[in-house]
């Protein structure tokens, strides 16, 4: 829980849009319409993304506002699953099956389909007894000042993070950077472009 221990590291945003009066509803019910879903199938391969507690990632109801809105802060987490079968054990374990059906089939080699069958098989097997491997990142929103800090600094997550804020909130954010701090100090920017910096106005929206 870095945002309420530790130290953060991360993106700063600025949030672009109103925020309804009757937010706490409305983010209730956008929160939980965009919580985290485990797969409905054990054998489920691929990803697995929504909101979560920041407390705990197993908790994903947002009915109470008081385990996510801390005066004018929403703190929640962006949980993303991914299950995947090692490919070496993959390999290694259809090689077996396919040592034994040439032994049993009394025939030098597996044709192709029977072999991704076997595959098939094999992989429905191992995705049953393989847990996903489990990412969360926090996220803070300062309601009254319109920022957000998402506690991770690679491109993917960040991207996912902007996609499900949009599709949560009806919100853009929009990566804030120090130059966005310079260029809303009165004759700041002008005393930079005088000394040949970049125009740091460029980059205001």
């Amino acid at each position: 829980m870095g945002i309420l221990k530790g130290a953060l590291s991360g993106r700063r945003y600025r949030i672009i849009g109103e925020v309804p009066e009757t937010f706490t509803d409305d983010f209730i019910q956008a929160l939980n319409t965009n919580q985290f879903r485990e797969p409905a199938s054990p054998t489920h391969k691929g990803e697995a993304q929504g909101w979560c507690q920041v407390h705990n990632l197993l908790d994903v109801d947002f009915s109470d506002i008081n385990l996510w809105l801390y005066n004018h802060y929403v703190l929640i987490a962006l949980r993303v699953d991914k299950k995947t079968v090692p490919a070496k054990l993959l390999r290694a374990h259809l090689q077996k099956r396919m040592e034994a059906w040439c032994k049993q089939n009394n025939r030098p080699r597996v044709p192709a389909a029977v072999k991704e069958e076997l595959r098939e098989t094999l992989e429905l097997e191992m995705l049953q007894k393989t847990l996903p491997r489990v990412q969360t990142w926090e996220i803070v929103w300062n309601l009254n000042q319109q920022w957000a800090v998402f506690t991770n600094d690679s491109e993917l997550p960040n991207e996912r993070f902007q996609k499900l804020f949009l599709r949560t909130f009806g919100l853009r954010a929009v990566p804030w950077s120090p130059l966005d701090e310079l260029s809303a100090t009165d004759g700041l920017p002008e005393a930079i472009v005088s000394v040949g910096a970049t125009d740091v106005r460029g980059g205001v929206r």
